[in-house]
This record gives C-alpha cells, structure tokens and sequence, in this order.
C-alpha cells in the first residue's frame, strides 16, 4: 500500500512539474502572411511580446500565431492604440500598430476568465510602436 501512495504522489509531482501534457509556448507554429510594411524580424519582436503574456496563461496550450494583413495597419488603428496607450498611462505617440491573431486551448477545468476545455480561434493581439522601436502590447481578445 505504501508503495501505490508513494507512486501516486510522484504521479501527481511529475504532472504539475511537466504541466500534464500543455505543450510549451515555443512549440506553436508562426505564420508571417505577407507583408509589404513589416520585415520578419519586426514581427518576431512583437510575437515575442505575445509569447511572454501567453505563457503566463497558466493551463493553455498555444496553437499558433498568425499575421493578420497589412489592411489593420491604417489610421483609424494607429489612433486606437494612442487611446489605448493614453488609458494605459503610455505616451501617445505610436505611428506604427500590428495584429496578430492566434488559436489556442483553455485549460480543463477553466479559471479565470476561460470556458474548461475550449478551443479559441482568432484569438486577436494588437501592438503599437513609433516607427522603428520597440512594440508594446496593448490589447488582446475579440
């Protein structure tokens, strides 16, 4: 008896150390599309961004991210992002904005703000910067 406790507590170890089976950020696909405004390089330093907030999503598993077009690059964007960086206390003076959108699974029992054992699509993450410097990551969701 002893032996099962043992075995079963080393389970139930192992699973919360390996994540029981959510597969790590780095493992979802990328995909770029095409785009006349951004070079691969500026759109990994945004998905960088989105991977670093996605992870602490503690329990969901990433798909996959994928370049939106370059049709959400517009002014009428570029100004919500200024009011978005205005609500966050950011200076308002972004010339440049990014979506991304991505696919992933909530975790099995839910939390937070998650329906259990779901899958998300289209998920979407919208970044801003002044031309050529560093993204920040505004919003994310529907």
């Amino acid at each position: 008896m002893k032996k099962i406790v043992t075995l079963l507590l080393f389970m139930v170890c192992f699973c919360g150390l390996v994540g029981c089976g959510v597969k790590p950020v780095s493992d979802a696909k990328i995909n770029y599309g095409s785009s006349s405004i951004y070079s691969e390089e500026d759109m990994n330093a945004a998905i960088e961004l989105i991977k670093e907030e996605f992870s602490t999503w503690e329990g969901c598993e990433l798909h996959d991210i994928f370049y939106s077009s370059d049709d959400e690059v517009n002014e009428e964007n570029i100004a919500w992002m200024n009011e978005l960086a205005k609500g966050q206390n950011l200076s308002p003076d972004f010339t440049q904005c990014i979506m991304f959108k991505s696919n992933f699974h909530s975790p099995k029992n839910g939390g937070g703000a998650w329906n259990a054992d779901e899958e998300y699509t289209d998920w979407q993450w919208w970044l801003a910067r002044t031309e050529g410097g560093d993204w920040k990551l505004l919003t994310w969701g529907y």
